[in-house]
């Protein structure tokens, strides 16, 4: 029987010159019997592979890339003249059908259907939309139309292929080979609980991230920035030797501290989303503006405030580079400059070549003599991580030992 993606799983995106339509939300597609719950005339066109271009659009295959949350994300990108939709407001609708070479008798289906606006006869340009969907490694046929309401029809297939080079075989990924899963696009979603691995002396850390854009002066968070920062936090969560999580999120434009919370058994996304909702970017306060040792002053206070008073077994901090135009004074120093626990530095930058000398919290974290890492692929992520609770499992080893009687 075919497998049904779950409504959100063609996330789409319509841009056009003259408006921005509103997307109506993805709707699942029942199953009857042995196949899809489909229009025949759609159904004809997906299970013969009829080629049709009666509704003009040129549509584009994605090919998998590997995202930070160690998932294959594929998909397409569709261009539609306008003057094809104009006229009183109509619908467009999507399906498409992909399956994996591994299991052709086991389609997955996805639907959407959005609602045009009034368009004029004579209006000029392109709409643009955007589709998505998981995968796991393999091999995938996608078959794709797109039907508006005149049932004009345009239609498209491709083939697709997912696949770890050889030195990445050592990551575990969270969609297994030949898999196919509609695409996530709920960034702060729960976490599973995890198994932890509780002992007489229970791993603690606690988490300073700066949830910023690569961009300072960006007026939004990128969605590949905000998926590359909850996929480092997601990683540390899921770490079951980890039992109790202290995490501070801030934002250095706003100069704030959005979030903290103190000794959690696991991290609540969902709250910290919420949390995050409230900054603005692209605004700045008319004080710190004035202040140009501002963004120094909040630094060198968070990093002070969070280090002197940390009870936890290793600090690390996340996020893009923090570029101040002043150093942190080094009084402000004195009080975190003979800690005893680990301080680990998960630097995001997409292109770190463009930005090669360290940052204000780098500078930091190499005079506590902590270690810096570079996450700009998601290889990156997975051995930084490696290593990092490599190194915190042996200090925690160390000190246990030095601790306990004779």
């Amino acid at each position: 029987m075919p497998g049904f993606a779950k409504g959100r799983g063609v996330s789409i995106l319509i841009a056009v010159t003259v408006a921005t339509w509103p997307a109506a939300g993805q709707n699942i597609m029942p199953s009857v019997g042995s196949g899809a719950h489909l229009l025949s005339s759609d159904a004809a066109v997906l299970e013969i592979e009829d080629i049709k271009k009666d509704l003009p659009c040129t549509v584009t295959s994605v090919k998998p890339v590997l995202g930070f949350d160690l998932k294959f994300h594929s998909g397409y990108d569709i261009t539609l003249p306008l003057r094809e939709l104009a006229g009183e407001s109509g619908a467009l609708t999507i399906v498409l059908k992909v399956t994996s070479a591994n299991g052709k008798d086991n389609p997955v289906y996805f639907s959407q259907r959005y609602s045009v606006p009034d368009i004029e006869d004579e209006a000029r340009g392109d709409a643009y939309l955007q589709g998505s969907f998981d995968i796991g490694e393999g091999e995938y046929h996608v078959m794709w139309m797109m039907r508006d309401k005149l049932e004009r029809v345009c239609s498209s297939s491709w083939d697709i292929t997912a696949t770890l080079p050889t030195k990445d075989q050592s990551m575990k990924l969270p969609i297994a080979a030949n898999v196919i899963e509609a695409s996530d696009l709920e960034f702060f979603k729960d976490e599973p609980p995890v198994t932890r691995i509780e002992g007489p002396n229970p791993l603690k850390v606690k988490v300073l991230i700066n949830f910023a854009p690569q961009k300072a002066n960006a007026a939004s968070m990128a969605p590949v920035d905000t998926s590359a920062l909850v996929s480092i936090l997601r990683n540390i969560s899921r770490e079951p030797r980890i039992c109790k999580f202290s995490l501070v999120a801030f934002n250095m434009t706003d100069q704030k501290v959005v979030y903290r919370k103190e000794d959690m058994d696991q991290i609540n996304f969902p709250e910290l989303g919420k949390a995050l909702s409230n900054i603005k970017l692209g605004v700045v306060d008319y004080k710190n503006l004035a202040d140009k040792r501002s963004e120094t002053e909040f630094l060198s206070h968070l990093i002070q405030d969070e280090l002197s008073h940390n009870s936890t077994d290793a600090v690390i901090f996340a996020g893009p580079k923090v570029m101040l135009d002043h150093p942190l004074p080094n009084e402000s120093l004195q009080e975190i400059s003979d800690i005893n626990f680990p301080v680990f530095y998960m630097n995001y930058i997409l292109t770190p070549q463009q930005t090669p000398w360290r940052d204000s919290i780098g500078n930091v974290v190499k005079r506590l003599k902590g270690v810096e890492y570079t996450i700009s692929r998601p290889r990156d992520l997975w051995n930084a991580w490696s290593d990092i609770m490599g190194r915190i499992a042996k200090t925690k080893l160390v000190a246990t030992a030095a601790t306990s009687p004779n």
